[in-house]
């Protein structure tokens, strides 16, 4: 009989540097100790010292000589010398950590999407003036050499991001925290375009070195799915399961780490790397079977192969869900190992340990601490379940009831067959308390059960999420009265409000201003006098006595110029199309969706396309020129989101060819949006677009990085474009569009009493078939959405706003001075919005985490 701690051991080193205790240090020999400190990386950090670390690794690490380096060499040995002043500090904190045996903080996000980490190390660790004074004598410039690093594809959208903000912030605030994700071998994919359609590409980023991840092939974790489930009494006469899997794929670790700004303080991001157990089948190989020899590793390395498998198909769905529970297991086995170092008792637990879940993703992990606690430590159910319950933190991103997760049961039984034994016992227990304080009220139960009654039965994520946690938050103030009052009222009436609340996302302004947007950083700081705004954006206040200021307007337009001069050669380069810097330059940046109504800006660009070819050349003289410019990917299932994406470039084909309209409209569509590029977009935005249909949008963040870079806001009454608009007033946003609470109202109309569409949206429409933009016959399901699908995300009932919106925007560009002053204020009053400022409330007020300064 096997016994309860048989299945998913960890093997580590029993002490490894960062583990050892100051009683452990008494025990060492001094000559010992003194040579360890005498051979530690030298942080001094001026020119010299870079320079003599620079060629060490040329010379040694990446094996050239002096005439055999190009920029990417360069890079590499630049970010080597980075790096080791980092593991320096990493080991530091995580020694200092260990000895004071703090509260850690555990992010567990699917997504981390990091950008290029060279730059941001620098900058955090105040070694980029150094460093790039070193690399020029040396024959290089440092602009060329951060050009060479190629985005980390841990991520996709604002989710990953906020991932990155926030461990920014958690490490630049001294909080003990670590996150945990995947290594994803290709990322999402590589967006190019062939003939105007998104076509998808293995992301290779790992191709060649990584400097800022570290290997750690000594942690390895065993994962199992499939299986059975056994039962024996143990020697208290109590009943046990031992769950033995058929299938065991290797969790391998590589560490992440994240330095913070200001501060010695730097964290650390574990990511899991899928590995198979058995890498080779000889006997297979030697028998001719040369591809089932390798079968079981191309198994196992399909995990953490791409993130987001296309789920269209059963086997994808497998695999997601094979991807999730592969990822928290791992962790969870960390977690709990780090914790049993220490020799408390279980019961304090979630005292040393708070575990956030950014979003539904990581929400198995509730299932798999509690089969750790019960099935191989031995714990009660209840003792068990209130350790559970204690630790769990959940952070809900959406009310859209398709992007609420759920896995059909049959599924879930087949892979982790013990876990669906715990989630049916939970969701027992869970619905008895419920018809306690219901008693005969058989709809709130249907309602609130984890199982959704179907065929076949679905575990609802969501639900097991709130079930676990001892909190949920939203994301933004609408998007948090929205979850009371909507998707999860029930789970209101029973828990009652206090259980649910609200943090607004943040951005981190060492990334989104001091190192996206540099010259207007220095202009700032050298405008208030100091750098206080990093770490206290609430000091950018200090700007608005300088917005009538018209020296101070001169250089904030001066930089502005440079940036969109910055963005024009980018656009030509990657596109081939020639953009004026004097135009407007109005920005739409953001994943490929329905509800984020990219469809409803290129209509509305089409508008003004015939607009313009209805006027008189004189006429046109009038007219502010615009460029309108979008990006971000569609999911390779998605096949609406993917006709929006050609629809704006067949679009795009027209317009820009157009000699007629006479430069004053350009439409671009830039391929493979992400950190880097996003980081070139946004400080060039003289207006961006957050549209989304009211009540859909939990947050966003892009509005908050524009907004921070002196963008002005065109937007809906959604998301965090509501507390945008309450910090930086009436005046210095464009808004429109119905209401949240109007939108099922809307609906029903839509679908009962046949509501005509706008007329100027129904010309634009007649455009579209009649083959002006190509065959329409491709665009036809698109058009579709709007009639036979009764137009879900209200382009109708908002085209007329959104397009006098749009008049009143022209409007106020046409005055330079008004407008650069608009723009100086918003940079103003974006204090709020730092994810600092969030990090603080979720220390405070969900994980009761205090910092620690290494």
């Amino acid at each position: 009989m096997s016994t309860p701690n048989s299945s998913s051991r960890i093997r580590y080193h029993k002490r490894t540097p960062t583990g050892v205790t100051k009683n452990d240090q008494a025990s060492l020999d001094p000559k010992i100790v003194g040579l360890w400190e005498k051979c530690a990386v030298n942080e001094n950090d001026d020119k010299e010292n870079f320079q003599r670390s620079f060629v060490r690794h040329v010379t040694t690490t990446l094996a050239r000589s002096v005439y055999n380096i190009d920029n990417f060499s360069a890079y590499q040995a630049t970010a080597h010398t980075v790096r080791d002043q980092l593991i320096k500090r990493w080991n530091d904190t995580q020694q200092s950590h260990t000895e004071a045996d703090p509260k850690r903080v555990y992010y567990l996000s699917l997504e981390f999407l990091l950008g290029r980490s060279l730059d941001n190390a620098l900058l955090n660790l105040g070694l980029k003036e150094n460093f790039g004074e070193g690399v020029k004598d040396l024959g290089f410039r440092m602009e060329d050499i951060l050009d060479e690093e190629v985005d980390a594809a841990l991520g996709n959208g604002g989710l990953g991001r906020l991932a990155a903000c926030y461990m920014d912030s958690l490490a630049s605030l001294d909080y003990p925290a670590w996150g945990y994700g995947l290594r994803y071998t290709y990322g999402i994919f590589q967006q190019r375009l062939k003939d105007g359609y998104q076509v998808e590409f293995p992301d290779y980023w790992l191709n060649f070195d990584n400097p800022w991840e570290l290997p750690r092939l000594d942690v390895v974790v065993d994962i199992q799915f499939g299986g059975s489930v056994n039962k024996y009494t143990d020697e208290d006469g109590r009943v046990r399961h031992v769950w033995e899997g058929n299938d065991v794929i290797k969790a391998v670790a590589y560490d992440v780490p994240i330095p913070g700004y200001g501060t010695k303080n730097c964290i650390n991001i574990r990511l899991w790397s899928s590995k198979p157990k058995r890498q080779f089948d000889l006997g297979r190989f030697n028998e001719g079977q040369y591809e089932q020899a390798v079968q079981e590793q191309m198994q196992a390395e399909n995990i953490t192969a791409v993130l987001y498998p296309n789920d269209n198909h059963m086997v994808g769905k497998e695999l997601r869900l094979k991807q999730q529970y592969f990822w928290v297991a791992a962790s969870l086995h960390d977690i709990v190992r780090r914790f049993k170092k220490s020799e408390k008792p279980w019961s304090k637990f979630p005292d040393q340990v708070a575990i956030q879940l950014n979003d539904t993703h990581p929400t198995l992990a509730i299932v798999e601490l509690q089969r750790i606690l019960v099935d191989l430590e031995g714990l009660d159910w209840d003792e068990a379940w209130n350790i559970v319950t204690r630790t769990f933190a959940f952070t809900n991103h959406t009310i859209l009831p398709e992007a609420m997760e759920k896995w059909p049961v049959p599924m879930v039984a087949y892979l982790l067959p013990r876990h669906m034994q715990i989630i049916f016992d939970v969701n027992l227990f869970f619905l008895q308390n419920v018809e306690k304080l219901f008693p005969d009220d058989r709809d709130i139960l249907a309602k609130l059960s984890i199982i959704e009654e179907a065929t076949p039965q679905f575990v609802r994520m969501a639900h097991l999420a709130i079930v676990g946690s001892h909190q949920v938050n939203g994301v933004a103030e609408l998007h948090s009265n929205l979850i009371k009052t909507t998707i999860f009222k029930d789970f209101v009436k029973f828990y009652g409000s206090e259980k649910f609340t609200n943090v607004t996302n943040g951005i981190t302004p060492r990334r989104w201003l001091h190192q996206a947007n540099p010259k207007l950083g220095d202009l700032i700081t050298e405008v208030i006098g100091s750098k206080d705004w990093l770490k206290d954006l609430s000091s950018l206040s200090k700007l608005e006595k300088f917005a009538d200021d018209k020296e101070f307007k001169k250089q904030w337009v001066t930089v502005k110029r440079s940036n969109k001069v910055r963005l024009a050669e980018y656009i030509k380069t990657h596109t081939g199309v020639v953009v004026n810097p004097n135009a407007l330059f109005d920005i739409q940046v953001k994943r490929i969706h329905e509800y984020k109504r990219q469809f409803m800006n290129i209509l509305s660009v089409i508008h003004r396309y015939n607009s313009l070819k209805k006027m008189s050349s004189e006429e046109r003289c009038e007219v502010v020129k615009r460029v309108v410019i979008f990006g971000g990917k569609a999911a390779p299932g998605y096949y609406i989101a993917k006709l929006v994406i050609k629809l704006i470039n067949s679009v795009a084909e027209v317009v820009n060819k157009d000699e007629s309209i006479e430069d004053t409209l350009k439409v671009v569509f830039i391929p493979d949006y992400n950190v880097s590029v996003a980081e070139i977009i946004i400080p060039a935005s003289d207006i961006s677009q957050h549209i989304s249909t009211a009540g859909t949008e939990a947050s966003g963040t892009s509005n908050m990085k524009f907004v921070l870079n002196g963008g002005l806001i065109l937007g809906t009454v959604d998301g965090a474009n509501i507390e945008i608009h309450e910090e930086i007033g009436d005046d210095n946003i464009f808004m429109f569009g119905n209401l949240a609470d109007q939108v099922e109202d809307l609906r029903h109309a839509h679908r009962y009493r046949n509501v005509p569409i706008d007329p100027a949206l129904q010309e634009v429409i007649n455009d579209i078939e009649s083959g002006h933009f190509g065959d329409s016959r491709i665009f036809s399901p698109l058009i579709n959405t709007l009639t036979i699908g009764k137009d879900y995300y209200l382009i109708s009932d908002d085209f007329g706003s959104y397009l006098s919106a749009q008049n009143l925007v022209d409007e106020a560009y046409k005055n330079q001075d008004d407008w650069t002053r608009k723009s100086i204020l918003c940079t103003a009053r974006m204090g709020k919005f730092s994810s600092d400022r969030a990090i603080i409330e979720y220390a405070n007020r969900i994980w009761n985490a205090k910092p620690c300064s290494a």
